[in-house]
């Protein structure tokens, strides 16, 4: 339970840590937001941003082996970077349209899923 739900947590904080990083880039598109500074963006961003946070560390306490749960340090640091490659693949197939996936980045996306195999193999 402790796994399925710091999975669950990550999923939903990388959405937001995703959202915050490039989200700006398609907002630029409506007109009241392509009139704002670099520095309200960056604020705005911010706020995104403080969702992330109040998902990302719970998950890290819950999953960590030391708080009780089933991952590793480097276990839980692989998964996350899992979790937000594909989080970030399907918000820009979602959102940017004009972006593609290419064979090379699902070979690159593979390591990684090889990555965690590896990291959880004893």
């Amino acid at each position: 339970m402790k796994a399925f739900l710091t999975i669950a947590l990550l999923v939903i904080s990388n959405t937001f840590m995703t959202l915050a990083w490039y989200g700006h880039l398609k907002f630029a598109e409506w007109k009241w937001f392509s009139k704002l500074s670099l520095i309200s963006i960056i604020l705005i961003s911010w706020g995104i941003a403080l969702f992330e946070y109040l998902f990302q560390v719970p998950a890290n306490r819950i999953g960590f082996e030391e708080n009780g749960g089933p991952f590793s340090l480097l276990q839980l640091k692989v998964i996350q970077e899992v979790i937000t490659l594909v989080v970030f693949v399907g918000f820009m197939l979602i959102v940017f349209k004009d972006e593609t996936l290419k064979l090379n980045h699902l070979i690159g996306c593979v390591f990684l899923v090889l990555a965690v195999y590896f990291m959880f193999k004893n």
